[in-house]
C-alpha cells in the first residue's frame, strides 16, 4: 500500500516505518524538516513538508495520523494550549478536507488520539465505551477525534488510536526514567496511586498493523496492555529490572508547583483496557509490565 503518516519522525513512528517497510508498503512522510525523514525512517520513505503536496490525483491507500506537538514539555498557557490544539485538530481538520479532494481515496484513516480522552477515571476500568472527561487533555482529545470523524462522510473507515504510555528504550517515558533510575534517584509520584496505562512499542505497532489490515475494525481503540498498573507498581517494577532501590516520593505539592495545570498528567490517572483490540482476536505479546520491562532492559 501506499501510506502517508504523518508524525512519522517520532517514536512510534519511527519504530512503525520500520515494520511498515518490512512488510513492503510505500511510505511518505509528512515533516516540517523533510531533510531528516531518510535517516529516521529509511532511505526508501519519501518525505513531504506540506501537505500541500497532496494534489487530487496523488493517491494513498492509508493514511495514519499520529502528528502532535508534545503535551508535557511546556507550560499550559493559552498560547501552548492553542499550539496542542493546532498541531492536532488543526493538522487533522487539514487532512481531512485532503482525504475529501482526493481523485482516488484512501481507504482507512488510523488517527491518533490518547487516553487522557477519559479524564481522571480513578480506579474505574475504562473500556471504549465511556465518556469523555471535562478537563483540557479530554477535551483536546475529544475534538481531535471529532475531527478525524469527518472522514466517514467520504467513505473511509477511521480508527482512533486511544494511545497509553508507550514504553521504548529509544525515547518517550521509558527513556527519560532511565538514567535517574539507574543512579537510584527515582522516584514515587504523589501517592502512586493513580493509574498507568502503558503498552510494549513492539505491541502498539503490532496493534496499528492489526487495524490497518482488518477491514471490519473501525471507531475508537484503547491502544494499551490489558493490565494497567498504579504508578507505586510501575515505579517498583523498573526500579525492580534495573535491580536499584526506590528511595524517593515526589509530592504532589511540588510537582502542583512546578508544573500548574499540566500535574494531573502525572497525578492523575486512568485505568483502561483495550476491551475491543482483545474482542477482535489481538494477542499481546507483553501483556504484563514486568515481563515488558524484562524485554526492553535486557
Amino acid at each position: 500500500m501506499r501510506i502517508l503518516i504523518t508524525g512519522g519522525t517520532g517514536l512510534i513512528g519511527r519504530h512503525l516505518c520500520s515494520a511498515l517497510l518490512a512488510q513492503g508498503h510505500a511510505l511518505t512522510v509528512l515533516s516540517r524538516h523533510p531533510a531528516t525523514v531518510a535517516a529516521k525512517c529509511g532511505e526508501s520513505v519519501r518525505a513531504m513538508e506540506s501537505l500541500d503536496e497532496w494534489t487530487p490525483e496523488r493517491p494513498f491507500e492509508a493514511v495514519i495520523n499520529l502528528a502532535g506537538e508534545p503535551i508535557v514539555d511546556a507550560y499550559w498557557s493559552a498560547k501552548r494550549k492553542q499550539v496542542l490544539l493546532d498541531s492536532r485538530v488543526g493538522l487533522t481538520q487539514k487532512l481531512v478536507q485532503r482525504i475529501a479532494a482526493a481523485q482516488q481515496k484512501p481507504t482507512v484513516l488510523l488517527s491518533g488520539s490518547a487516553v487522557g480522552y477519559y479524564g481522571n477515571g480513578g480506579d474505574t476500568v475504562l473500556d471504549e465505551a465511556m465518556a469523555a472527561g471535562h478537563d483540557f487533555p479530554s477535551e483536546l482529545c475529544a475534538e481531535w477525534e471529532r475531527e478525524a470523524r469527518v472522514a466517514e462522510k467520504s467513505a473511509v473507515r477511521v480508527c482512533l488510536l486511544r494511545t497509553g504510555l508507550v514504553l521504548s528504550q529509544r525515547g518517550g517515558l521509558l527513556g527519560r526514567m532511565l538514567l535517574p533510575f539507574k543512579l537510584a534517584l527515582g522516584a514515587r509520584l504523589g501517592d502512586g496511586k493513580q493509574w498507568m496505562s502503558w503498552v510494549h512499542i513492539d505491541d502498539y505497532v503490532a496493534m496499528v498493523l492489526h487495524l490497518l489490515e482488518d477491514v471490519s475494525l473501525n471507531g475508537a481503540f484503547n491502544m494499551t496492555a490489558p493490565a494497567p498498573v498504579t504508578n507505586a507498581e510501575f515505579t517498583q517494577t523498573l526500579a525492580q529490572a534495573l535491580h536499584r532501590p526506590v528511595l524517593f516520593v515526589a509530592p504532589s505539592f511540588v510537582l502542583e508547583l512546578a508544573m500548574g495545570e499540566r500535574a494531573c498528567l502525572l497525578l492523575e490517572g486512568q485505568r483502561v483496557i483495550p476491551k475491543r483490540l482483545e474482542s477482535s482476536g489481538f494477542q499481546f505479546a507483553h501483556p504484563k509490565l514486568d515481563g515488558a520491562m524484562q524485554n526492553l532492559l535486557k
